[in-house]
C-alpha cells in the first residue's frame, strides 16, 4: 500500500466514522470574539478560564459523547486542558470522538459586489493543517457565506466561494484532515422556500464541480450545508416541507460518494433544527448519504442559559446538553419524538442577522 493510499484510507475511514448514524458533530469552534458574545449574554467575562470552563462542561458531560462523533474546536481549545490538567484532545479521543479544527480566517468583502464575501486563510493553510494533525485533529472546517438578495448570490460569489472551498479541501486532505465543506446560505431575508432551494442547488452544484476540478477525494469529505427553509422574514413551514425541499436539492447536487451531510443549524431554535433533521431521516425515498448534524448554537443555547457561569448550575446545564445530544442522535435515525423541548428554552429563535463567527 503506498503512502497516498494509506492516507486516503484514513481519510475515508474518519469521514465515514463522523457520519455514523446515531452520532453527529458538536461545533464548539466559536472564535474568541464570538464566544465572548455568548458569555456576555449570561453576564460572564470573556477570559480564558471561562472559555475553558464552558468547553469542559460540554466535553465532560456524563453520557454525552456517545451521541457525538466529532467536535470542531477553535485553535485555543485544541491546546486547552481540563481544570485537572487533562488535554481536551485526550478527553475526546477516550470518549470515541474525533477532534476537529476550524481553519478559515473569516470573511472579507468581495470587491465589485453588493456586500458579498469570500473566505480567507489559504496562505499558510498547509503548514497549519500539518501542525493541527500533529496536535490530534483529524478533520477541519471552513465556512463560506452566501446571501440571498434581489440579485444575490452573484455568479462571481458562487464561483469564488466554491473554488475557495475546493482549494481548502485538497490542502486538508494532503495533510491528513477530512475537510468539512460548508457553503452556508444565510437565512436572512423575505424569500420563500422555493427560492432557497434554487439557490442551494446552484451553490452546492458549483462546489462539487470545483471539488472535482481540484481532485478532492469525495469519500474523504463531509458537506455542511444549510437546511432549505424560507427566509427569516417569511412564514415558517412544517418540518416535513423543509425535509422534502432539502433532500430533493441535495439529491440533485451531492454525489453518492460523499459519506455524510452534516447540517448547520443556521439560527434555528434548538427544537426546530432537531425536528427538521428528524423529518429528513423519516422521509421515504433514496438517500445515499447519512444525514446528521454539526450544530453549535442548537446544541449549546439551553445549556448556556442554564449554566449562567455558576459552579452550582453545572450539573443542571450538563443535563440540558445531554438532552439535546440525545434528541439529535435520535433525529439522525428519524426516531425523535419531540420530548426534549425543555420548557421553552429549546424553542427560542437563535437567528442573528448577517451571522459572523
Amino acid at each position: 500500500m503506498t503512502a497516498v493510499s494509506r492516507s486516503n484510507h484514513e481519510l475515508i475511514a474518519n469521514a465515514a466514522y463522523i457520519g455514523t448514524p446515531g452520532k453527529g458533530i458538536l461545533a464548539a469552534d466559536e472564535s474568541t470574539g464570538t464566544i465572548g458574545k455568548r458569555l456576555a449574554s449570561i453576564n460572564v467575562e470573556n477570559v480564558e478560564s471561562n472559555r475553558r470552563a464552558l468547553r469542559e462542561l460540554l466535553f465532560c458531560t456524563p453520557g454525552a459523547l456517545q451521541y457525538i462523533s466529532g467536535v470542531i474546536l477553535f485553535e485555543e481549545t485544541l491546546y486547552q486542558k481540563t481544570a485537572s490538567g487533562k488535554p481536551f484532545v485526550d478527553v475526546l479521543k477516550e470518549g470515541g470522538v474525533l477532534p476537529g479544527i476550524k481553519v478559515d480566517k473569516g470573511t472579507i468583502e468581495l470587491a465589485g459586489t453588493n456586500g458579498e464575501t469570500t473566505t480567507q486563510g489559504h496562505d499558510d493553510l498547509g503548514k497549519r493543517c500539518a501542525k493541527y494533525y500533529e496536535a490530534g485533529a483529524r478533520f477541519a472546517k471552513w465556512r463560506s457565506v452566501l446571501k440571498i438578495g434581489p440579485t444575490e448570490p452573484s455568479q462571481l460569489a458562487i464561483n469564488l466561494n466554491a473554488d475557495g472551498l475546493a482549494r481548502y479541501a485538497i490542502i486538508c486532505q494532503e495533510n491528513g484532515l477530512v475537510p468539512i465543506v460548508e457553503p452556508e446560505i444565510l437565512v436572512d431575508g423575505p424569500h420563500d422556500i422555493k427560492r432557497c432551494a434554487d439557490v442551494t442547488e446552484r451553490v452546492v452544484a458549483a462546489c462539487y464541480k470545483a471539488l472535482n476540478d481540484h481532485h478532492v477525494l469525495l469519500e474523504g469529505t463531509l458537506l455542511k450545508p444549510n437546511m432549505v427553509t424560507p427566509g427569516s422574514d417569511a412564514a415558517k413551514v412544517a418540518p416535513e416541507v423543509v425535509a422534502e425541499y432539502t433532500v430533493r436539492a441535495l439529491l440533485r447536487t451531492v454525489p453518492a460518494a460523499v459519506p455524510a451531510i452534516v447540517f448547520l443549524s443556521g439560527g434555528q431554535s434548538e427544537e426546530e433544527a432537531t425536528l427538521n433533521l428528524n423529518a429528513m431521516n423519516k422521509l421515504k425515498g433514496k438517500k445515499p448519504w447519512s444525514l446528521s448534524f454539526s450544530f453549535g448554537r442548537a446544541l449549546q443555547q439551553s445549556t448556556l442559559k442554564t449554566w449562567q457561569g455558576k459552579e452550582d448550575n453545572v450539573q443542571k446545564a450538563q443535563a440540558a446538553f445531554l438532552a439535546r445530544c440525545k434528541a439529535n442522535s435520535e433525529a439522525t435515525l428519524g426516531a425523535y419524538k419531540g420530548d426534549a423541548a425543555q420548557g421553552g428554552l429549546a424553542s427560542e429563535s437563535l437567528h442573528e442577522k448577517d451571522y459572523k463567527y
